[in-house]
């Protein structure tokens, strides 16, 4: 299951066409691309994640090597570039000449046109001063259930624009993703700031340990957020699997779709339907 969920992501990590994940994720405000990921395993709880993690092709492979090769869980900015480049981790660089364009037209729309500092442009407008942009929410998280045993793996290039060193939920384990042998797996997508305030997937697994099914797991958690978020308005997406193997999705506010293979019908995209 490991190695399936890391080999998953990096197929999304890779695809320059995606632009909320890996090469070809808008980058920070300041031009740059700033990768977020984390992996786990449902057996031991054994985990390992990177948060703004620059100039690497595939976080995923860095996250697991944090958890197969030091004590820690996760590693941050420049210090995770460092341990992936003293693990032979080649760099390039991650802004594609189309995120770039994006970024520079995004610099042209702030109210300090190209200005070099970041809290300038982040002044005034819209969520902070980010211009919104269409389809930045969408992490890539994913579940694997094989023989009893789990594992996720969640991978992103964060908020579009975002403040230089902001981490979303997607490398801290239990919000951005949690698996657990004894009760089940959940990834999340989404405005990651909701996810970490509600430890969403922790919440999610935790409701499945309860007995409840993953379908009313996921209800129960996304309406919590959309509870407490009140006036943000968040947008949110669970997918969670218990391991019988049923599964439950649900969001909020945002289109969420979720690609699911088993041997009862094989491979097939669902579109989740959204509770608000």
């Amino acid at each position: 299951p490991l190695d399936a969920v890391e080999a998953g992501v990096r197929v999304t990590e890779a695809d320059e066409t995606i632009g909320t994940v890996g090469y070809g994720g808008r980058p920070n405000a300041d031009g740059v691309v700033e990768l977020d990921s984390a992996i786990m395993r449902g057996d031991t709880l054994d985990c390992g994640a990177v948060a703004a993690l620059r100039d690497v092709l595939h976080p995923v492979s860095v996250a697991r090597m944090v958890m197969e090769h030091t004590p820690h869980v996760l590693l941050v900015g420049d210090g995770a570039r460092q341990f992936a480049v003293g693990r032979g981790v080649p760099t390039q660089d991650m802004l594609t000449p189309a995120a770039r364009a994006a970024w520079e037209r995004w610099r042209e729309e702030q109210e300090a046109p190209r200005n070099t500092d970041a809290d300038a442009a982040w002044s005034g407008g819209d969520r902070g001063g980010r211009a919104p942009v269409e389809e930045d929410h969408d992490t890539i998280g994913m579940v694997v259930l094989e023989g009893g045993r789990f594992a996720t793996a969640v991978t992103t290039s964060g908020w579009a624009y975002k403040l230089p060193g902001r981490v979303g939920d997607s490398p801290i384990v239990g919000a951005g993703g949690y698996c657990d042998d004894e009760a089940g797996a959940c990834v999340a997508s989404g405005d990651g700031e909701e996810m970490i305030r509600t430890c969403a997937s922790a919440s999610v697994v935790e409701a499945l340990r309860r007995g409840a099914h993953p379908q009313e797991a996921v209800e129960e958690v996304v309406r919590r957020i959309d509870r407490k978020g009140g006036a943000r308005k968040p947008s949110v997406g669970l997918l969670a699997v218990d391991p019988a193997g049923r599964v439950g999705a649900a969001a909020v506010r945002a289109a969420f779709s979720y690609a699911i293979t088993d041997d009862a019908a094989g491979p097939r995209v669902v579109d989740v339907e959204r509770l608000a």
